[in-house]
């Protein structure tokens, strides 16, 4: 069976703390100090490595960058416990919503966010150009498919592509056969790609909303369907836990240490915290994703076996997480070491670092599982991150396609249950 969460204490990760009640914070231990030395360490390396990298000729600054980036991602992806599996599965089968809102607060955020930049780069909305780089991908019947078979991908290997790389960071071990298994479903859907290119693809529209009603009407409409979607949620959640963590009597270093390394971030907290980081990226860098190091290492891989074609129809044309022929590290392969380490470091501070058990029956499903999901990552030129976040906040019907098929793949794993193999 996958679990989505690991932690010493799953009422603080379930958010299970009634609102307004005071908490007593834990005392502070030899261990606690020895965990907390051991993650400051962590939280150096990766601070002198960017300055290394920052040092260095040609893309230095963007892989420094790139680091500093997946290491704040990494701790709110920890601390707030941002799976879009483990969400959907509180949701559907729990029928708890709240974590839910991390999301609408992450698409909200990131929405305004983008609106800003985007008048920066593209005042001019009616030209019919694309701002430069954002995730607009084209919308088809492969990218139906494709978010369809991620949401069962999520399902059977128990999180998301970014969920098994924060997880890694809590111990997971199913994480690194489902990680393999996205390399081989990568390079098939590089060994796919012409033909679902060629039938499904190639014609479809890129449908960008400000084309048609403006910056503001987009993020109007965006903003109104977010709060739409979060009072159904809402609704739907009976048994959702409060937003608000448990207050402390006093404000001591204890209990802010409580606040900010142990109990769950809040969720509104989180999405905007996300939301906020992926603007930010988009500005300097590029949009957030998390798919194009694994991507790029899998096309290198498959084509130097001459296994997949080296012409794939108007892929490099296209915008999102896609993948080069390279043997280096792209700024991405930073931006995910950053996020594995960091989100090690947060884990080891709150105690939340704990080997998950594996067997043969769900390291199988996790290799399974991860399949699907580089297969559809391949296809809908992204993940969660990539195409669902980076692509709702850019305004792209094609991230709103992807995040509506995505959960009903997810629910029809939920509901064949298959997380529980």
């Amino acid at each position: 069976m996958g679990s989505c969460i690991i932690s010493a204490d799953t009422n603080f990760d379930r958010g299970s703390a009634i609102s307004g009640t005071s908490v007593e914070a834990p005392i502070w231990g030899k261990a606690d100090t020895l965990r907390t030395i051991a993650a400051g360490a962590i939280i150096s390396l990766l601070l002198a490595t960017a300055y290394f990298l920052s040092g260095k000729e040609g893309a230095g600054a963007n892989a420094a960058l790139s680091l500093l980036i997946g290491s704040a991602l990494g701790i709110a992806f920890e601390r707030g416990r941002f799976c879009f599996f483990c969400i959907f599965r509180d949701a559907i089968e729990d029928r708890d919503t709240t974590p839910f809102l991390s999301i609408i607060s992450a698409i909200a955020v990131g929405a305004i966010g983008y609106a800003i930049v985007f008048g920066q780069f593209l005042p001019d909305t009616s030209s019919g150009s694309l701002p430069p780089g954002a995730h607009i991908g084209p919308v088809s019947l492969a990218l139906v498919v494709a978010g369809l078979a991620f949401g069962v991908g999520m399902a059977l290997s128990g999180a998301c592509i970014s969920g098994h790389l924060y997880r890694i960071g809590q111990g997971s071990l199913r994480a690194y056969p489902a990680l393999l298994g996205s390399l081989i479903g990568f390079g098939l859907g590089f060994k796919s790609w012409n033909l679902l290119y060629s039938k499904s693809i190639s014609d479809a529209s890129t449908t960008w909303l400000p084309h048609k009603l403006g910056y503001s009407g987009a993020l109007v409409l965006t903003l109104l369907v977010l709060s739409v979607i979060a009072i159904i949620a809402i609704k739907w959640g009976k048994n959702s836990t409060p937003i608000a963590n448990p207050v402390p009597e006093k404000i001591t270093a204890a209990t802010l240490r409580q606040s900010l390394f142990i109990n769950r971030w809040r969720p509104l907290t989180t999405g905007a915290i996300f939301g906020v980081i992926g603007t930010f990226a988009y500005l300097r860098i590029e949009p957030l994703g998390v798919t194009r190091q694994i991507s790029t290492t899998s096309r290198t891989y498959f084509e130097g076996k001459s296994w997949i074609p080296q012409n794939l129809d108007g892929l490099d044309l296209m915008a999102g997480c896609v993948a080069i022929v390279s043997d280096a590290i792209v700024n991405n392969g930073w931006l995910i070491l950053g996020i594995v380490l960091a989100s090690f470091a947060a884990a080891l501070t709150g105690n939340r670092f704990k080997f998950q058990q594996i067997t043969l029956r769900n390291g199988l499903t996790a290799l399974l599982g991860g399949v699907l999901l580089g297969w559809s990552s391949m296809i809908a030129l992204g993940c969660t991150v990539g195409v669902l976040l980076s692509g709702t906040q850019s305004f792209a019907l094609s991230g709103w396609v992807f995040f509506a098929t995505v959960f009903i793949g997810s629910w029809l794993g939920i509901k064949l249950k298959l997380h529980k193999l």
